[in-house]
């Protein structure tokens, strides 16, 4: 097997990967993704004892213990394009021998969770719903640049959605992807406690998702028409930023991956919770008790 050359896997003087520090002994199975850095703390203030804390730019990582669990906390930062750094770092630690830098014969599956925020655009998404991404649509076009994307993806679902929005043939707009969450995550984390549900991931917070403020959008009804859009009895129930490329690059990849988020503004209802990091702790320790 041909070794990985240094320019395709960075590996730190230390022995750690490149962005996020963390050596390989240091990651746990079971992995909780948030994406502010301050939050990885609150996840971790339930953990029984730390092994470790690593700080590196927006990434920071800290693996301990929960109820006899071992589990790695990591912050992703904001955006598809973060995913894609942490994922495929966490893939390395898991799966490439860093002695020889090579891929190891056995894969070593990972679960991730994500825990994050979102904007809620159905009636009954409510500010403080708990939102799991069933199903995700990545406006960010990132899976589209690995092989084997058709692969994990819809394409059923993903064809419908392109022509209801009237994109075919559009040549400035990423190709939108769908992809699933692992489904023993759903059934297991999100259960009956959330509302199952299909969520865009935008490559942006304000034009991507519709919001205008100085600049005007390229299509000012792009939102009334992702409420609107059904396909086998499934609505589009939220915004968010990152879950599309977790989910694609863990269905490549051969990891259990899911994302459930709070909703903090409805965008139908024109309301928002900007004081909402207290009561997501509640979301938190539902997610450390089921993973």
């Amino acid at each position: 097997m041909n070794a990985i050359p240094s320019s395709e896997l960075i590996i730190n003087p230390d022995g750690s990967i490149f962005h996020l520090h963390v050596l390989p002994e240091q990651l746990a199975d079971k992995v909780i993704l948030v994406g502010d850095p301050g939050r990885v703390d609150l996840v971790a203030s339930h953990f029984s004892e730390r092994e470790c804390t690593v700080e590196s730019r927006e990434f920071r990582t800290v693996t301990g213990t929960y109820k006899g669990k071992r589990i790695t906390v990591v912050s992703t930062g904001i955006g598809c394009d973060n995913i894609d750094i942490v994922m495929n770092e966490l893939d390395a630690l898991a799966n490439i021998d860093f002695d020889t830098r090579t891929v190891r014969p056995t894969l070593r599956q990972l679960e991730l969770v994500r825990i994050g925020t979102c904007g809620g655009l159905q009636p009954d998404t409510p500010v403080g719903t708990w939102v799991a991404s069933v199903k995700s649509i990545g406006f960010d076009g990132l899976l589209n640049f690995y092989g084997g994307r058709d692969a994990v993806c819809d394409l059923p679902f993903e064809q419908a959605f392109v022509q209801h929005m009237q994109w075919s043939g559009h040549q400035c707009i990423a190709h939108p992807y769908v992809v699933d969450a692992d489904a023993e995550l759903i059934a297991r984390i999100a259960g009956t406690d959330m509302v199952h549900g299909v969520t865009v991931a935008c490559g942006g917070f304000f034009g991507p998702q519709g919001r205008q403020l100085r600049l005007p959008l390229a299509d000012p009804h792009a939102n009334e028409k992702i409420e609107s859009f059904t396909y086998g009895g499934m609505r589009i129930t939220n915004f968010e930023m990152e879950s599309s490329a977790l989910a694609g690059l863990a269905r490549l990849m051969g990891h259990k991956a899911m994302t459930c988020c709070m909703v903090i503004a409805n965008r139908r209802a024109h309301n928002a919770n900007a004081n909402y990091k207290g009561s997501i702790d509640a979301l938190i320790q539902h997610v450390l008790e089921r993973i």
